[in-house]
């Protein structure tokens, strides 16, 4: 493995080998958000290898879903992965998304919300929230609720095993003190840094999914840091002109970076390892290695805060 692991560590108790360790996927319905490059892509070619019933690799583009079915087709050549098109900055797209898998599916057994944005300039989504929060919470939160009913439908059936896995970071570890303040959810949040706007969107993932598991204990759900992975998020990231910026390129540049096959392991993981090891409402760093998290993001009246004020939001645009 790449890198210096005293100051990038890993745990691999698991000694976690995707291919050895996911089982036959033939009766499972998949799907990746942010399917087409890094850890998302990485994760895609990994469950496609296991023949799943049906894997769909969603991307905001036909032309980025064809560009990286070059990388899948040529792992599992027989693999059945469709085109899912979606937005998350968009409630129309995530809508017409879900309508897409209801309308073609009886079952819904895995949801891996992977895709995100990290170290955009003040922006806010279609919706009007900040870029980070409406993209990799507001999105995901409306595209899972949207989805409920039918992995609801599929955790009734005998021998099923449904799973939600929201990817966060230990980003969510720098959001501010005072977080999801609702005039400032509906900003760009200009004048603050997109590091810690980044790290109120990443807190949201661990406490949603929290809130999800204890709503909905039938499903396992989960959220998890994939470490630090040389992806196009990285490069996003580092995009940025800042001190914080160059310290962090310096310090991976010591410390080394994962994979992106090896950013995936945590969430193959917690999507196919054996359910009655998987902590239901936990967050996971790589690989498999159960983490507290942050101090706020293991507060339950917070958690409880953020669901409400998700819930009235997606209720005030017409997705009751």
């Amino acid at each position: 493995m790449p890198g210096n692991f005293l100051l990038n560590p890993v745990d691999d108790k698991y000694h976690y080998n995707p291919q050895k360790h996911i089982p036959d996927l033939s009766s499972k319905v998949i799907v990746v958000t942010g399917g087409n490059n890094g850890v998302g892509k990485a994760t895609v070619i990994e469950l496609a290898k296991h023949n799943p019933q049906r894997l769909y690799l969603a991307a905001r583009s036909q032309a980025k879903y064809d560009e990286a079915m070059t990388d899948v087709r040529a792992a599992a050549p027989n693999a059945n992965v469709a085109f899912l098109e979606l937005d998350l900055a968009s409630f129309v797209s995530v809508k017409k998304a879900a309508d897409q898998i209801l309308a073609t599916n009886d079952r819904l057994d895995i949801l891996i919300n992977n895709a995100g944005v990290m170290g955009l300039p003040p922006a806010q989504t279609k919706e009007g929230y900040e870029i980070h929060f409406g993209t990799n919470h507001m999105g995901h939160a409306l595209l899972t609720k949207l989805l409920l009913p039918l992995l609801l439908k599929t955790a009734e059936k005998p021998g099923s095993d449904v799973r939600i896995l929201n990817l966060s970071s230990e980003g969510h570890k720098i959001a501010a003190k005072q977080v999801f303040v609702p005039d400032q959810l509906s900003s760009s949040m200009s004048d603050t840094h997109s590091y810690v706007r980044y790290g109120q969107s990443k807190l949201a993932n661990v406490l949603f999914s929290r809130e999800l598991a204890r709503r909905y204990p039938q499903i396992l759900t989960t959220a998890v840091h994939p470490g630090r992975v040389a992806t196009p998020l990285l490069d996003q990231m580092f995009a940025t002109k800042s001190f914080t910026t160059y310290f962090q390129k310096s310090f991976d540049a010591l410390a080394g970076v994962l994979t992106p096959v090896q950013g995936a392991y945590t969430s193959l993981f917690a999507a196919t390892w054996k359910r009655d090891e998987v902590q239901n409402g936990a967050y996971y760093a790589p690989f498999g290695k159960l983490n507290a998290g942050s101090k706020p993001s293991q507060d339950v009246e917070l958690a409880k805060s953020l669901w409400d004020y998700t819930e009235e939001e997606i209720k005030k645009h017409g997705y009751a």
